[in-house]
């Protein structure tokens, strides 16, 4: 009986189970989101491709960032209008920025000249019949006078009173708030409207401006190293150099709009040719995106790891740019070589270099090393200047990583800088490379209303030198001397 009970319950139908072969449950919710997603990121990147990456690469524009910055232009006024009657009404001290003509205005004069006036007012003194502890030997000797201690003291306290160098390494102030409190120094409640429009701002350019611009700057990026990888494979000839030129301008214009990069160039007619070299003044990494976007360029710079290396290995497959390798860097006759053999070839593309070796803070020019004016060839200076109330473009390498510093620019309301191609200049007969270097400076600095500077970059990070030193010892040597030899 047992057996016949098991067997019937063996060959009973089994019921079906529900729970594993429940079909899966999607609500209507779910759906909806899905395709609404799909529905942004359509017009999304329709939009991109429609209103940016085509008219970058045929270079047209719309006039929708000249529109945006003459808005933007308005927005910073009546900010700047607003906070400065609040405060007013509220009794608050607004920061000034620091003046660029200095603290300490006055002609400038030789040494010599201020060591005779120095020694001039000793003497009258003692002749007033006031008492001195200060030996003097008249205005006339070519001995020491202990007089003279006056003008290096007195010049050593202006220096530090009025330091022409290390704020050269720091952001440039403004005199308007253009509504991020990185660059306004007097950011503090004002009124409520005032509160909302910075916030308003805040979600814009994080919300919106921040993610477009990491999709073109990826894009820019991802198009620049398929096309020249496959350019590489093309034999040496006119129809790669062409191509080429082609890839890198559009690549670079659209990683300008990554920036809402507003350039104005000037002078075209100046541009520069074919195995010539462009010297300019250095500002930012993207110096070489503002000039790139106008026309096509080789590189010199240290090869890097990361994707940086895979960037530059793939653009030297399409474009003869010139990298070098650590080692090298230092070995300067190495370098001059390279240049030379690259600007012999009248073919290539002219030479982009930045002679000061550093970024400076977009308000004056410091001194040029003279290695790329040692070589026999056409320079085509070109003067760059950044407009700081859309956004500070000086990288302080000191204090801000590559990351973070583009991160910054990106979420910018903008970058805004004008460009002027100088005429081109040449090495005049009997004057030296220092020379010609110091005379190519002063014209950038003069086209791009910048302060001269004959103070080394390299002062960022290093202290002065001694040759700096040696050189005052031997300018006051030189007045004794003089001095001595006119007595005689």
């Amino acid at each position: 009986m047992h057996l016949e009970k098991l067997l019937f319950l063996f060959l009973l139908p089994k019921p079906r189970r529900k729970l594993a072969k429940m079909e899966p449950f999607t609500s209507p919710f779910d759906n909806l989101l899905c395709m609404l997603l799909g529905i942004s990121f359509t017009v999304w990147f329709t939009l991109l491709l429609v209103f940016i990456i085509v008219p970058a690469i045929f270079g047209l524009s719309f006039g929708i960032r000249g529109f945006y910055m003459k808005m933007l232009l308005k927005v910073f006024e009546w900010a700047t209008v607003k906070m400065e009657t609040g405060a007013k009404e509220k009794k608050h001290l607004l920061y000034k920025p620091y003046s660029q003509n200095g603290i300490i205005a006055k002609e400038r004069r030789s040494l010599e000249e201020e060591l005779k006036e120095i020694r001039r007012n000793a003497s009258n003194r003692e002749m007033n019949g006031h008492p001195s502890t200060i030996t003097t030997t008249g205005s006339s000797s070519s001995e020491f006078d202990m007089s003279d201690t006056f003008y290096f003291c007195r010049r050593g306290i202006e220096s530090i009173v009025d330091d022409e160098v290390t704020k050269r390494f720091s952001a440039e102030e403004l005199e308007s708030w253009n509504l991020l409190t990185r660059s306004n120094y007097n950011f503090q409640h004002i009124s409520t409207r005032l509160t909302v429009l910075w916030g308003l701002g805040v979600f814009i350019r994080y919300g919106f401006l921040l993610p477009l611009r990491l999709t073109l700057a990826i894009t820019g990026a991802t198009i620049l190293v398929i096309f020249t990888s496959i350019l590489g494979l093309l034999p040496n000839g006119r129809m790669k150099n062409v191509l080429s030129e082609k890839v890198h301008l559009m690549c670079y214009r659209i990683c300008a709009r990554a920036l809402t990069a507003i350039i104005t160039y000037y002078h075209s007619e100046n541009k520069p040719k074919n195995g010539g070299i462009c010297v300019a003044n250095h500002t930012s990494p993207i110096d070489v995106i503002i000039l790139a976007s106008d026309g096509c360029y080789a590189m010199v710079g240290q090869i890097h790891g990361g994707l940086m290396g895979l960037i530059q290995r793939c653009m030297v497959k399409a474009c003869p740019h010139i990298w070098f390798e650590r080692s090298e860097v230092k070995d300067r006759h190495l370098v001059a070589k390279r240049l030379s053999d690259h600007v012999k070839d009248k073919g290539r593309l002219p030479i982009l270099i930045f002679p000061e070796g550093t970024c400076i803070n977009n308000t004056s020019v410091m001194m040029f090393k003279k290695g790329s004016f040692e070589i026999a060839s056409t320079v085509y200076p070109v003067a760059i200047k950044y407009d700081p109330r859309f956004g500070e473009a000086f990288w302080n390498s000191s204090k801000f990583g590559m990351v973070n510093y583009l991160l910054r620019m990106m979420s910018s309301w903008a970058i805004v800088c004008s460009v002027w191609y100088l005429p081109p200049m040449s090495r005049q007969e009997g004057e030296d490379a220092v020379q010609f270097a110091n005379r190519v400076k002063a014209a950038i600095a003069r086209q791009g209303g910048l302060v001269d500077l004959l103070w080394d970059g390299g002062l960022k990070r290093a202290k002065v030198k001694d040759t700096f030193k040696e050189e005052q010892q031997k300018l006051y040597s030189r007045v004794l001397v003089g001095s001595q030899q006119r007595r005689s």
